[in-house]
């Protein structure tokens, strides 16, 4: 275990701040991590890991572990200077225990304790203690050993001595509250993701991952233990440490990728003013169209940007414009490049750490400081502009990109312009294919995008005319991952919907005039099928990207089965369905296996033995149960169409969401761009998660 920084001097009990209790949290605990499904459980995680993050972004941590252990209980360690275990001159009590069962405690509060925070300002270890039904703080210090345990958020006994140690550091061990959250299952990819993601941000920091939910209780003996990894158990386990900071990130987001230039830009400066502690920033161009931008704030993912990443596109715009005017690559009548030209097949990473960090809304997804874009727009204007002139190769790629896509974006904007003015002036506001609804409000308007003509009779005939919109596609559409807008609207398919959706696209979207709050991808439940749905879900997240942000997009899942028992008609969407539907009919799995033949029209027929038994041939036929096996929405006639997959009442949607823009990004640039063996790897790595209708 490496020695950090001993000076702990200005670390003590009258270090933390108190401002107010934690009763708040458990009546409304979305108010502090967001909501309690999925995301704000793992937000417990990311609190506590947080706060040991946090240590070693002061220089006084830099081994982390996380474990996942049995009975839902996760534990964090972290070898930084400990929370202190001194009385606290307000509370009375330790400050251990004023961290952890008071809200708004923390070191936080305090500038001399730590230069840069990342987390909810000390708010999150006792947030994550008020909801868990058990937590556990262990610390390490001064030569001793202290622990004390607690139930939603208040102490089960005194602050107790374990005895002498040489180590130093932090253990927090919790149990989410299932009165809290629904469901408590923690996704062990999803805490790796996160960490990875954070290992690369603190330079030299080792983040362990550990999943040891089912590791025999006999084995986990953790009395003593300060790293669970020391047991060395058989378990799924990760490890992060990246000397190289966002180069090693870049690396990473890009080993799908084909580099345009060999040296991948980096560049960092601390202590720049008063506020802002460091900048850092690197970057590499790809051979794609699409842009990958990450910005972070103390450490916090900023999804929607802010003031670090308006200024680095203002001096990233202006360092390639003024080197392509100085080398000659722009003459002197020739346009300057504007934003898109030269973000496109850019992959960069931009991390602020700021003292005193402002963010727009509790979510921190955009950042408000103004100092950060100052401090980028000066820093990333200097170093960049030197990188250039000392890489003139990679400068040169760099140009020949921007240039390629000015080209393009004109050719583009010709092309478009071309589409919305037919549309608008031509008399083809709406494409011919399109059955519009009767209803002119969005909120009321669903468009069901369904494949082929067929579907498409159907869907027409037995929609909802008043708010229910049919837009028939033939065949695939064009795979978008690498096509320019121009490329795009030479798809008939394509334009029809963009005219249909009524936003516009590339630099003109406006989502304000989307037509239809729900927009439903209506496939057949085949192999054409879903990748004609892949392809529609990659136009999306490419090109319309707001239109998933803001809840439209979904997938209709129709039924696979019809099933039949006399005047009775039963659906079913998955085969666990099926099974339930036949036991409710009075059919074993084991019976109707059994006996199962086809009739003349193709469709399973079953039989109950006990009831065929009977002489009466009206009861013997009243007892078959008939299974029809659909393959395509085509099939349907209008009355099931409507019944299953299109009346509110009764069909069954799912919403699109992104919960990683990044690993989508990776998902969509692998099966859908040009590397075919990483695709191929990607499918044999996942071939056994396939769910196959064969």
């Amino acid at each position: 275990m490496a020695k950090k920084s001993t000076d702990k001097s200005d670390y003590g009990a009258d270090s933390i701040t108190v401002l107010e209790g934690l009763d708040p949290v458990r009546k409304r605990p979305g108010m502090y991590i967001g909501t309690t499904g999925p995301d704000g459980l793992h937000h417990l995680v990311w609190e506590v890991f947080d706060n040991s993050r946090d240590e070693a972004m002061s220089g006084f941590a830099d081994d982390i572990e996380v474990a996942l252990l049995p009975h839902d209980r996760v534990r964090v360690v972290d070898n930084g200077r400990g929370i202190p275990v001194g009385i606290h001159k307000l509370t009375k009590v330790s400050a251990l225990e004023t961290v952890m069962t008071t809200l708004h405690a923390g070191g936080k509060f305090d500038n001399d304790s730590y230069k840069v925070s990342g987390g909810l300002h000390g708010v999150g270890v006792s947030v994550v203690n008020a909801l868990s039904v058990y937590a556990r703080a262990e610390v390490h210090q001064d030569g001793g050993a202290y622990f004390q345990e607690y139930s939603q958020g208040k102490k089960k006994a005194p602050l107790k001595k374990i005895g002498a140690s040489k180590l130093h550091g932090t253990i927090i061990t919790f149990e989410p509250d299932v009165e809290i959250f629904k469901e408590v299952q923690f996704d062990f990819n999803k805490i790796v993701s996160h960490l990875r993601q954070q290992a690369y941000l603190v330079k030299k920091m080792h983040i362990t991952v550990l999943d040891l939910r089912a590791v025999d209780e006999k084995q986990l003996k953790l009395d003593g233990v300060f790293y669970a990894r020391d047991l060395r158990l058989n378990a799924p386990s990760m490890s992060f440490y990246f000397e190289g900071g966002l180069q090693s990130l870049i690396t990473f987001y890009n080993h799908h990728q084909q580099p345009l230039h060999k040296n991948i830009f980096y560049c960092e400066k601390l202590d720049i003013d008063a506020n802002v502690v460091s900048v850092e920033i690197a970057l590499q161009y790809v051979d794609d169209i699409n842009s990958r931008i990450t910005a972070f704030a103390n450490n916090i993912y900023n999804a929607e940007g802010g003031t670090h990443l308006t200024g680095f596109k203002t001096a990233l715009t202006r360092s390639i414009n003024t080197y392509a005017r100085k080398a000659n690559f722009l003459k002197e009548n020739d346009d300057n490049f504007t934003g898109d030209d030269v973000l496109e097949g850019l992959t960069a990473a931009i991390s602020v750490k700021l003292r005193e960090v402002q963010f727009e809304g509790q979510t921190k997804a955009k950042l408000g400081s103004m100092e950060a874009q100052s401090a980028v727009q000066s820093v990333f204007n200097d170093f960049f502009t030197n990188f250039l002139e000392e890489h003139p190769d990679d400068a040169r790629a760099i140009i020949n990109k921007s240039i390629l896509a000015l080209k393009a974006r004109k050719a583009a904007k010709a092309a478009k312009d071309s589409v919305l003015r037919k549309g608008a002036l031509d008399g083809m506001t709406l494409p011919g294919k399109l059955a519009d609804c009767q209803t002119k409000k969005a909120e009321e308007s669903e468009l069901f995008i369904v494949e082929g003509d067929s579907a498409g009779g159907s869907a027409k005939m037995g929609r909802d005319r008043r708010t229910q919109a049919i837009l028939p596609l033939r065949g695939k559409i064009l795979n978008v991952e690498r096509a320019r807008i121009d490329r795009m609207l030479t798809s008939d398919s394509i334009k029809d919907l963009v005219v249909a959706l009524g936003t516009a696209i590339g630099d003109v979207f406006n989502i304000e005039k989307l037509r239809y709050h729900k927009i439903i991808i209506a496939t057949d439940a085949d192999v054409d099928g879903a990748h004609i749905r892949t392809l529609l879900l990659t136009l999306f997240f490419r090109h319309f990207p707001k239109v998933i942000d803001g809840g439209f997009l979904y997938i209709a899942q129709p039924p696979l089965y019809k099933i039949t028992k006399g005047k009775e008609v039963r659906y079913a969407y998955v085969e666990e369905e099926k099974v339930k539907v036949m036991k409710e009919l009075g059919v074993e799995p084991r019976d109707f296996e059994k006996s199962l033949e086809t009739d003349s029209e193709g469709e399973e027929v079953v039989e109950n033995e006990e009831e065929v038994t009977e002489d009466d041939a009206k009861a013997k036929k009243s007892a078959k149960v008939n299974i029809q096996r659909y393959k395509g929405l085509g099939e349907m006639n209008p009355e099931e169409l409507w019944e299953t997959s299109m009346n509110p009442a009764n069909r069954v949607l799912k919403q699109v969401t992104v919960l990683d823009v990044a690993e989508a990004d990776n998902v969509f640039s692998t099966l859908m761009g040009t590397d075919v063996s990483a695709r191929k790897s990607f499918i044999q790595s996942n071939a056994k998660l396939a769910q196959l209708d064969i």
